[in-house]
């Protein structure tokens, strides 16, 4: 039996909810964000739905934790929630099964202008020496917050 656990983490955004989707489901929007911390992000097969397998290849400030990670998406609420399964890569020599779900919330009377993302992880460690994937959430919520900026990169 799975001992599955828990780590979930949010952050607020200075931008809809609806752009901070469409940054991150869109492959060359997202490869532009931070390349320091994702270099790009590709469709493997698919196109961004259930079952479409997405590789990010993380850029030169993760590559001491994660250089790959390749993604099978799970489920998709457009505009709303994404989550995957990671079934390949360095997360997934430490931790099986690795999921993780993105939610992003319009925050209630700034739809326009802001939206808190939440970052959920269910995952079960693969030895008890391996820590919780307390470098993952950072990195996630830290690259989450570099969307700011897409309004001046990603156009």
């Amino acid at each position: 039996m799975e001992n599955i656990e828990t780590m979930r983490g949010e952050i607020v955004l200075n931008m809809s909810a609806e752009k901070a989707w469409e940054v991150f489901t869109s492959n060359d929007k997202l490869s532009k964000v931070d390349p320091q911390m994702l270099s790009s992000a590709e469709y493997i097969t698919g196109d961004g739905g259930p079952g479409t397998l997405r590789l990010f290849k993380l850029g030169p400030a993760l590559h001491d934790f994660v250089k790959e990670s390749l993604q099978k998406i799970e489920k998709v609420e457009p505009g709303r929630c994404l989550a995957y399964q990671v079934v390949d890569g360095q997360l997934h020599e430490l931790y099986d099964p690795y999921r993780v779900t993105f939610t992003f919330i319009p925050v209630s009377g700034k739809e326009t202008e802001q939206c808190t993302v939440e970052w959920k992880a269910e995952f079960t460690l693969l030895s008890p020496e391996i820590p919780p994937p307390v470098k993952a959430k950072d990195a996630a919520l830290d690259f989450l917050k570099s969307f700011e900026k897409c309004e001046l990169v990603c156009n």
